[in-house]
């Protein structure tokens, strides 16, 4: 990672770690639309354990815990992983729901073609160069057993505060501190490359409301 790269990391660290400080859940509680659809996905494909990456506070976390899904959840600010493991600690979800600190930027912790489903939301939208998206969906894809299932979710160019946010170098765009990539349909076949794209799906989300995608890939080797 060059020395600018890591800045960046390192800033952005800082800048969620001040936020999830501040608010207890700061994207509330109630799960995302990607998670209610992973869901569903799993469920089907007869899945019943899941690696989420970026899970900060752990709202689709504990949901998918809910759901009877054993969950090994991630993220690189320790704040939030405490505040998930007290919401599972107060709703008995410990058995079940699983938290440790790493920066996906770091190989995944799990041996390869262990893991049956990754599931992440927003997580691919954050200060990550294009080099470094490649190599996080590769190493998604080294831990999947074959027939394993990646489900994540993305801000879409097509939503309308893109044109608010600052243009950085490599795609990347600022606002109000925070640092982010919008995807488009482009980006995303390129990052389903030797992969089974199943699914990448347009939808809105949220009051304002948000234009995302959802995409599930499966590793078909």
């Amino acid at each position: 990672m060059s020395t600018g790269h890591v800045e960046l990391a390192r800033a952005q660290q800082e800048r969620w770690q001040t936020a999830y400080e501040q608010h207890p859940h700061l994207h509330g509680t109630e799960p995302s639309v990607a998670a209610q659809w992973a869901a569903g996905v799993f469920g089907a494909a007869g899945i019943d354990d899941v690696l989420e990456l970026g899970a900060g506070q752990g709202r689709d976390a504990l949901f998918l815990a809910r759901q009877g899904f054993s969950v090994h959840a991630t993220d690189i600010i320790e704040t939030a992983l405490d505040q998930l493991r007290l919401d599972a600690q107060r709703e008995g979800l410990d058995d079940r729901l699983t938290a440790a600190l790493h920066d996906v930027r770091d190989p995944l912790p799990p041996a390869d073609a262990t893991v049956n489903a990754v599931f992440a939301n927003l997580l691919l939208n954050m200060a990550f160069s294009r080099a470094e998206l490649r190599s996080l969906v590769a190493e998604i894809r080294r831990v999947l057993r074959p027939g394993g299932l990646f489900v994540y979710a993305v801000w879409s160019s097509d939503d309308g505060c893109a044109a608010h946010w600052q243009e950085l170098d490599d795609g990347l765009a600022r606002k109000d501190g925070f640092v982010g990539r919008f995807f488009d349909e482009a980006l995303i076949h390129d990052l389903s490359d030797r992969w089974r794209l199943d699914d990448a799906t347009p939808y809105d989300e949220g009051p304002e409301p948000r234009r995302m995608w959802r995409v599930t890939l499966a590793r078909s080797e």
